[in-house]
C-alpha cells in the first residue's frame, strides 16, 4: 500500500494563503534562492496528485496557465461541476474523495500527493487520509488568511521524521502515529 502525503507550505503563524486565495507571499527569506528543493525530492517520488476544483482552476487561469506542471503524475481533480476533459493526465472526478483515496492507496505505484486546497486538506485529515504531513514552515507571519489546522474534530498524534533548513524555511516531515 502507497503512502498519501500533505506536501504543503505555510506560514510561521499557520496561514496557507492569503484571505482572498492569493499565494504571492510563498517563497524564502532571499529572493533568487532555491526554495524547491525538498519539493524537486518529493515530485520524483509521487504519481498521483489529487486536488479540489479551485486548487486546479488557480494553477491553470493564475499560476500557470498554458504550462501544466504536473504532466509527469495523473491528478485527480474533486469536483461536482460537469467538466469536460481537460489536461492531459487529468481527470475531474466526483467520486467521494475517501473511495478515491483508498482506492489509489490500492493501486501500485508512487506516493499519492494531497496538493489542495484548504477544503480538500481539511477532509482527508478528518478523515484520517493522510500518512504523512509535509510541511514547509515559510519565514513570514500572516497574520491573517486561510489556516491550515482549524475545525479538526481530534487531536492528530504525529512522530517527527526529518527536518531541513534553507533560506529561511523549515521544513518539518511527520509521520501518523
Amino acid at each position: 500500500m502507497r503512502d498519501v502525503v500533505l506536501f504543503i507550505a505555510m506560514s510561521l503563524d499557520g496561514y496557507i494563503a492569503a484571505t482572498d486565495g492569493g499565494i504571492d507571499w510563498l517563497g524564502g527569506q532571499d529572493a533568487g534562492a532555491n526554495d524547491a528543493a525538498s519539493y524537486e525530492r518529493f515530485i520524483a517520488g509521487v504519481s498521483d496528485i489529487v486536488m479540489g476544483y479551485t486548487t486546479y482552476h488557480q494553477l491553470t487561469t493564475e499560476l500557470m496557465p498554458g504550462a501544466w506542471p504536473y504532466a509527469a503524475q495523473k491528478t485527480h481533480v474533486l469536483t461536482h461541476r460537469a467538466l469536460e476533459a481537460g489536461q492531459a493526465g487529468v481527470a475531474f472526478s466526483s467520486e467521494p474523495m475517501e473511495a478515491l483515496i483508498r482506492r489509489l492507496k490500492q493501486e501500485a505505484s508512487g506516493e499519492v500527493w494531497i496538493c489542495g486546497g484548504a477544503s480538500v486538506v481539511k477532509q482527508c485529515m478528518r478523515l484520517g487520509l493522510i500518512d504523512r504531513y509535509h510541511i514547509n514552515v515559510l519565514p513570514t507571519i500572516r497574520g491573517a488568511g486561510i489556516r491550515l489546522f482549524d475545525g479538526l474534530d481530534a487531536p492528530i498524534p504525529l512522530q517527527l521524521i526529518s527536518t531541513e533548513s534553507y533560506n529561511g524555511i523549515v521544513d518539518l516531515v511527520y509521520s501518523v502515529r
